[in-house]
């Protein structure tokens, strides 16, 4: 799947609050902050960094009154895809196997792993 370039990187602390989105699939604020288990964050903290992923396009709102529940308009899967992409454009010129070179030879990746990884490019080409 190709990505839309203009995906933008998160920050640690929209980051935190979208896997909390991603989680929940929709909330209002309360849910988001509930998700997160840190009761000493202000509201507004949160909310703040919701209306932020919201200028970012990576989430929306359904208004209800003055009440908005957030939903994720980005999937987890959409971002970690162009995450990876990036980190192998930046790092590996590209190239998927200096990237699993790279792992394999930090010892990152183990034997079982490195089948593991074996056993679903197989299937993948079966299919």
């Amino acid at each position: 799947m190709k990505l839309n370039k203009t995906l933008q990187q998160l920050t640690k602390a929209e980051e935190e609050v979208m896997q909390a989105i991603w989680k929940i699939e929709k909330g209002l604020v309360r849910d988001i902050m509930n998700e997160l288990g840190t009761p000493d964050i202000p509201h507004s903290t949160i909310s703040s960094v919701v209306r932020i992923l919201e200028k970012k396009g990576f989430v929306n709102h359904k208004a209800y009154g003055k009440t908005f529940e957030y939903f994720p308009i980005v999937t987890k899967e959409d971002y970690a895809t162009h995450g990876v992409q990036n980190l192998m454009e930046k790092y590996f010129g590209g190239s998927p196997k200096q990237l699993v070179s790279f792992l394999v030879k930090n010892k990152d990746i183990n034997l079982k792993e490195l089948n593991d990884i074996m056993k679903i490019i197989d299937d993948h080409k079966k299919k």
